[in-house]
């Protein structure tokens, strides 16, 4: 796989009872201590891939997986020229990556990482 799949991440509207229904359903440990309450999920021992439960700003339900590029704008340009539509342009997270988002040619909505900023 050229671009690996390096994160996941749940949204919704009260994203504390989310983060609380996805660890006891999945013996997840998911840690909320920082200031955006964004409920880091690591993977454990190294198998599968760590993520984050949260609320989402705009109270809309989102379940995606983050695909690991070298650049955001450059892969953002290669999406919409098969079809896909910009949804977050690059942006630096305040202590955390730099991410982007797109919609697939069917509403699908998936999440960019740029290599080195997790």
């Amino acid at each position: 796989m050229t671009h690996p799949i390096t994160h996941f991440e749940v949204q919704g509207k009260d994203g504390k009872k989310l983060q609380g229904f996805y660890g006891s359903a999945f013996g997840w440990k998911v840690d909320a201590n920082n200031p955006m309450n964004y409920g880091i999920v690591e993977a454990p021992g190294g198998k599968g891939i760590g993520g984050g439960i949260t609320t989402s700003q705009d109270g809309s339900q989102l379940v995606t997986f983050y695909v690991e590029v070298p650049d955001l704008k450059a892969q953002l340009e290669k999406v919409e020229g098969l079809g896909g539509k910009t949804t977050m342009p690059p942006t630096a997270i305040p202590g955390g990556p730099e991410i982007a988002m797109f919609a697939d040619p069917e509403g699908n909505v998936i999440g960019l990482l740029k290599e080195g900023t997790m």
